[in-house]
């Protein structure tokens, strides 16, 4: 190691690198190479330069697909993590103090357990469940109560007013198990004594929430809004599963990813579905960039 440590962790690092190398920087330098030209899967792809990008700025299916990734990034993170911070604050503060160490409510470990559990379940199996629970007549789940009470039956999916935020329900349904346990963890790590004297100061489980918990749980709240944000830029699966016609009805829940899939295995337009295949990675690494940048601040150590 004193005369040869460079080649040694050169020997190491090879092959990893090349893996990485070759199965991701090589696809993302092909997209971008794809997207400059008209290439239909057939004939040799004739080189178009930024032409499929200015057809980009005039094509009102990607501009709306745009729009609902700014409704996903605003709704889904959001509420994700405000219902999962407040099921973990419940699990491992909301209870009483035991020998000075604060508890979590009754049966905590099997609330875990509960509420991560869809995140066992494959993403398509989940869409499928909810094209039931939505089924807008007396077999849906909702629809069903509904109208065993003599209410007219909700159309989530064919609405179009309707159909993107019944979306973004099942993604929060299927998302806050992750970070339930995400946070559990985070507020596993904050000492029990930080509780204790705050209790001992007259602060409520409001105060205790916003004055200690949230501060010391903030680089795990910065993680989580990043993930939740790339999730916001994906959506695919359930999008081409639960909704009418992949994006219907009349592209009320189109995303990105689905206009990729159409443009490139319906219409066969590969180069121009690469050039927003190159759109979505700039705007989900501008946001993952802007997050990590706005909400940087000094770490509270304890």
């Amino acid at each position: 190691m004193r005369h040869g440590k460079y080649p040694f962790v050169i020997g190491f690092l090879f092959a990893p690198v090349a893996l990485y190398v070759t199965f991701v920087i090589w696809p993302y330098a092909q997209a971008f190479w794809i997207s400059m030209t008209n290439w239909r899967g057939l004939s040799a792809p004739q080189w178009v330069g930024f032409d499929n990008y200015r057809r980009l700025l005039d094509d009102g299916a990607f501009w709306k697909a745009v729009q609902h990734h700014g409704v996903l990034l605003l709704a889904l993170p959001l509420i994700t993590v405000a219902i999962a911070l407040f099921f973990a604050f419940l699990l491992n503060v909301g209870g009483k103090s035991s020998g000075g160490q604060r508890q979590g409510v009754w049966g905590a470990k099997f609330y875990r357990v509960v509420f991560f559990f869809p995140q066992v379940l494959a993403v398509a199996i989940i869409a499928v469940l909810f094209q039931m629970v939505y089924r807008p007549n007396e077999s849906g789940l909702i629809n069903g109560v509904l109208m065993e009470f003599g209410l007219e039956p909700v159309l989530f999916l064919v609405k179009p007013n309707l159909a993107l935020w019944s979306i973004i329900a099942v993604l929060v349904w299927q998302a806050v198990g992750f970070y339930v346990v995400l946070f559990s963890a985070g507020m596993a790590s904050i000492p029990g004594e930080i509780y204790e004297a705050a209790e001992m100061d007259g602060a409520s489980r409001v105060t205790l929430f916003f004055r200690v918990t949230l501060p010391l749980l903030w680089d795990t709240l910065q993680v989580a809004w990043v993930y939740l944000g790339i999730a916001a830029f994906d959506a695919f699966a359930i999008v081409a599963v639960l909704s009418v016609d992949g994006g219907g009805p009349d592209g009320a829940t189109t995303v990105l990813a689905m206009e990729i899939y159409r443009n490139a295995f319906v219409y066969s337009k590969y180069g121009y579905a690469s050039a927003m295949g190159v759109a979505l990675f700039f705007l989900t690494l501008t946001f993952a960039a802007l997050t990590l940048r706005l909400t940087k601040r000094e770490s509270v150590e304890y």
